[in-house]
């Protein structure tokens, strides 16, 4: 059993330190950023998201937890014009992967956002990650497009 539940403001400077991590790494290998560029756009992400911290009604930051643990997190946004919310980070902590985590925590943002009327998710999916995009597809999501850069070198 899998349960979603709002991030507390204790628990935030943990996730911050985890996404400006990840997601710095992310940068590097898709952009090609040296790591301090990349920690700076991180971190502009991440401000630019929740300038006050969890004080925000744009943007839901929510904990996945398995009974009183926690396994992962899940960041995501309402758009309520098109019915649809967007995944900005989801992410099953490496010793909790492999149990299904992963199927249930999408099945239960499923079930909470059909209960407000939210139709559709959508979501990015960086190349490299091919194990997010076998657990997408397995639980119905479909490729709508494809994300394309080039380095401009001197």
């Amino acid at each position: 059993m899998i349960q979603l539940r709002p991030m507390t403001s204790n628990e935030y400077p943990a996730y911050c330190d985890y996404f400006i991590d990840d997601y710095s790494r992310e940068i590097v290998e898709n952009y090609g950023h040296s790591m301090d560029r990349a920690l700076e756009l991180a971190n502009q992400d991440l401000l630019r998201s929740f300038p006050n911290g969890l004080e925000t009604n744009d943007h839901e930051l929510l904990c996945i937890e398995s009974g009183s643990e926690l396994v992962g997190y899940l960041w995501h946004s309402i758009n309520e014009n098109d019915k649809s919310t967007f995944i900005y980070d989801f992410f099953i902590f490496p010793n909790c992967r492999n149990n299904g985590y992963g199927k249930l925590a999408i099945t239960a943002l499923e079930s909470q956002l059909k209960s407000i009327g939210i139709e559709q998710i959508k979501l990015r999916v960086a190349y490299q990650n091919q194990r997010a995009l076998k657990l997408y597809q397995e639980v119905g999501f479909a490729i709508s497009g494809y994300n394309m850069s080039k380095k401009i070198v001197s």
